[in-house]
């Protein structure tokens, strides 16, 4: 598994702007001490879905509306607001770290994916979450798995937290090895009508694979089959 890109980072506050979406530029995990862009709800480098944009536009221009708030009603957009900023993040998964202003104590603080508190580290208790989109793809030497900025990926890495069943795992490992040994043989042989009709049956065997992937991921998730490479 390679990891072919840095995160991004983004800042979730209400300023009285239409968007509360700042992308921090220069930030790592540790922290930032750059520029901040405001950027679009319809940003397509974030592609927020439809309802999480109209959410956080009402957000933003309820915080604006407000003016001077009352400790009561002061908790209650914080709360709101820390709502949003968690549905951002685990949209965006591994690709974006993602922070919050804490309004109540005039901090910055990281928000976390398995619980409702900020932190002040990027990752406190957990992994990133699980990609948004992930793809089935069978290529010989590789494994069976990609996601965005990742070129491969096995379906057991604790990293990626997939959560899939034994035999799905198991399944797919066998699947990809038997790529190999289809490529391997294929270089022995060198007999073209074979080769076909075996890659015939691994194609069909990786798409049965990719709908059991969806199956387990749930709804929120989007799987791809790209056949075999």
């Amino acid at each position: 598994m390679t990891i072919t890109s840095e995160p991004g980072h983004l800042l979730v506050r209400a300023t009285g702007q239409s968007s509360p979406l700042y992308i921090l530029d220069g930030a790592n995990a540790a922290g930032f001490d750059g520029p901040t862009r405001n950027t679009a709800l319809d940003d397509p480098e974030l592609a927020l879905s439809a309802r999480l944009v109209q959410e956080l536009a009402e957000w933003s221009r309820a915080c604006a509306a407000e003016g001077t708030a009352s400790p009561q009603e002061l908790r209650a957009r914080q709360k709101r607001g820390l709502e949003l900023a968690r549905s951002v993040a685990v949209h965006l998964g591994s690709l974006w770290v993602v922070r919050y202003w804490d309004e109540g104590h005039s901090t910055t603080k990281f928000v976390c994916w398995q619980c409702p508190r900020l932190h002040w580290s990027a990752y406190a208790h957990t992994s990133p979450p699980v990609p948004l989109c992930l793809t089935v793809e069978g290529e010989y030497g590789w494994l069976p798995l990609r996601a965005e900025g990742v070129e491969d990926f096995a379906p057991d890495d604790p990293a990626f937290g997939l959560d899939l069943s034994d035999e799905l795992v198991a399944d797919l490992y066998q699947w990809s090895g038997d790529i190999d040994a289809n490529m391997e043989l294929y270089l022995q042989e060198r007999d073209e009508d074979s080769d076909s009709a075996r890659r015939g049956e691994l194609e069909q065997r990786g798409e049965r694979l990719a709908e059991r992937l969806a199956y387990e991921l749930g709804p929120e998730k989007t799987v791809t089959y790209r056949g075999l490479a």
